[in-house]
């Protein structure tokens, strides 16, 4: 019976093998074969689509300032993803160590760091996208049909020249798809910070990971707003906060697209808002007034076990009108 560990030095071999890497590379090796089961069966985390990827990621081994080994990701079973998508960030002078999971979700983990001295503060959230992304953007539609792609620099591409520079049929356009959309996520949660929104501070991105201001207490994450209970006298002053924000977000062309009690969290008496991966350009989404309407019923459902009282549907189109009026 082989143990976890050798199962997973076979499986590293294994991977680095069907790659074409010879053995001596195993610090590349590793990380391709990041996601190869215990039982012969190869996961999705070890496909065309995500070996090219850490390729087309992966720095130099070595770098500039030695190996990236934070102790908390020693024993965890998605490691070498993880380090292979934080270590720009250390190489940067950004982050220092990774000291902790402060949420984990279907589609990415957000790691609290160890800032880096460099940056003037203590903890920096890293959020980072798993290997799944790659299948699960084969449902985004909706939110794609919203929204500008971005091509390697960042830069805003509409029309034929998306299809042209990131066909979803190639491994390098699907790649180039999901590229775009973490850039995206960034590009809004830098627009509404900078417009004065309730949402973490960015910092940087790369590849497939955000880093940004820690939420929270020391170490410890802030809780989302369905893990708190309100006093009835405070939450119809955070009901208005997270509608100001919504209108706020409104002015900038985005809506969140996905917003609930599960994506704002509570910290210091107010909300702070997350997860912008669905937020949608109004200018050119036919869908942007359905999703800014499920927006604020669930905001509006989320609130009622507070005795807040609030039409949904005629908050919604209050809001939706002012836009098209440009009056927000």
């Amino acid at each position: 019976m082989l143990t976890d560990d050798e199962r997973a030095r076979r499986d590293d071999m294994a991977a680095s093998e069907s790659a074409g890497i010879s053995a001596g590379d195993q610090g590349v090796a590793t990380l391709l074969a990041a996601g190869r089961g215990t039982h012969g069966k190869t996961s999705y985390e070890s496909n065309a689509d995500v070996q090219r990827w850490l390729q087309e990621q992966a720095l130099e081994e070595g770098g500039t300032r030695g190996a990236f080994t934070p102790t908390f990701l020693a024993h965890q079973r998605d490691r070498l993803w993880v380090l292979s998508s934080l270590r720009h960030f250390y190489e940067e002078r950004l982050i220092a160590d990774v000291l902790a999971v402060a949420k984990s979700g279907k589609e990415a983990n957000v790691y609290c760091c160890a800032a880096d001295p460099a940056t003037g503060a203590e903890f920096l959230a890293a959020k980072v996208y798993r290997p799944r992304m790659f299948r699960n953007l084969k449902n985004d539609a909706v939110y794609r049909r919203g929204r500008a792609q971005l091509d390697e620099r960042g830069r805003e591409v509409r029309g034929p020249r998306v299809w042209r520079g990131a066909n979803r049929d190639t491994e390098r356009g699907r790649a180039a798809q999901v590229a775009s959309w973490i850039q995206y996520e960034f590009q809004t949660l830098r627009l509404l910070y900078e417009a004065g929104a309730d949402v973490p501070g960015p910092i940087a991105q790369i590849g497939n990971a955000e880093l940004m201001e820690f939420v929270g207490t020391g170490t410890e994450a802030a809780p989302a707003l369905r893990e708190v209970t309100l006093d009835r006298e405070e939450a119809r002053g955070v009901f208005d906060r997270i509608l100001r924000n919504v209108e706020l977000a409104l002015a900038c062309d985005r809506v969140h697209g996905d917003l609930s009690a599960y994506n704002v969290l509570y910290h210091a008496g107010a909300p702070v808002i997350i997860d912008f991966a669905q937020a949608v350009d109004p200018r050119y989404s036919p869908e942007a007034g359905d999703l800014l309407a499920r927006d604020v019923e669930r905001i509006c459902r989320h609130f009622a076990r507070y005795g807040v009282e609030a039409d949904a549907a005629a908050l919604a189109a209050d809001l939706w009108e002012r836009y098209l009026r440009g009056e927000v």
